[in-house]
């Protein structure tokens, strides 16, 4: 039965991993986040009403008009956070969900996440989150900054039950500020709006000497079933919002959030393992993985 089970895991993660024309080397997939994920990203993939693409027609959300409509009223409030330097990054490591975003240049304010509460997003920013509140298929959504020079380094986000909108506010407008999803280009205008699948491998860079800001939203997957779709918003309230990041005191910081400040400590001493001898940091690492995996065969 564990056999099984393990064979069933390891075809899951093969379903991610040629998923799309672009792969991650495949032992950093094998042990990627969405390679954990990967059973119920089969689920998601499966039963997704929207076709298994990269970029995905903006004219299937309706709903989300009226972001695209109010663009400007939106750009207005994410300027007031700029100048307020309220875009930043965690300020205390417990943002589990991008925290390594933040070692490029990243940054980011909550807008909405999940279940959680973040006050300091009906204060600063009461229209935008007015708007926000009025399209419920909209899970998550934030101001996400990526200074001149920026990069996010290739990835595939961890969970399916969404799909990734983003909408340009105060962008370079220019082709060397781009996305690339699954070696598909896009580059970011002011008021245009954009949907792709984030599960798909996705980088990002802003070569130019301009700032960009964009509204960036995560947009529940259409299922075809009702009971499909059931089992997604089950899974969204439960496992994201316990990855709610706050935006200052006062905002919900999700559990695993709070375990990830903890991880983080823990993984300072592994990097300074790592660093004091690569050779004996791999052998351990690779001693555990195998520790790991017959434990689960034969116990």
């Amino acid at each position: 039965m564990k056999l099984v089970l393990v064979g069933f895991i390891f075809l899951c993660i093969l379903h991610i991993h040629f998923r799309g024309k672009v792969r991650l080397p495949f032992m950093r997939q094998l042990f990627d986040h969405s390679s954990f994920m990967s059973p119920i990203n089969l689920f998601m993939h499966t039963f997704s009403r929207v076709p298994s693409k990269p970029y995905l027609e903006l004219d299937y959300w309706k709903e989300l008009a009226p972001l695209q409509q109010n663009w400007e009223v939106i750009r207005e409030e994410a300027r007031n956070l700029l100048a307020m330097q309220k875009i930043k990054a965690a300020e205390q490591n417990n943002d589990a969900g991008f925290n390594s975003f933040f070692k490029t240049g990243w940054k980011r304010f909550y807008l909405k996440w999940y279940d959680a509460g973040h006050p300091s997003a009906e204060r600063l920013c009461p229209r935008t989150t007015e708007l926000l509140r009025a399209i419920p298929t909209v899970k998550a959504a934030m101001f996400a900054e990526l200074p001149p020079g920026a990069k996010l380094n290739p990835h595939r986000d961890p969970y399916a039950g969404s799909i990734r909108y983003h909408l340009g506010l105060m962008t370079p407008n220019d082709d060397r500020c781009f996305i690339d999803v699954d070696g598909e280009r896009h580059s970011w205008r002011d008021g245009q709006a954009v949907m792709f699948d984030e599960t798909y491998i996705h980088w990002a860079i802003n070569g130019s000497d301009r700032d960009r800001v964009i509204l960036f939203c995560d947009v529940e997957r259409p299922m075809r079933f009702r009971w499909a779709a059931a089992v997604n918003r089950f899974l969204g309230r439960t496992m994201m919002t316990a990855a709610a990041s706050p935006n200052e005191t006062g905002d919900q910081t999700g559990l695993v959030s709070k375990l990830f400040k903890v991880s983080f400590v823990m993984g300072q001493y592994r990097r300074r393992f790592k660093a004091w001898n690569k050779t004996a940091y791999k052998l351990t690492k690779f001693g555990l993985i195998i520790a790991l995996a017959a434990a689960i065969i034969f116990i």
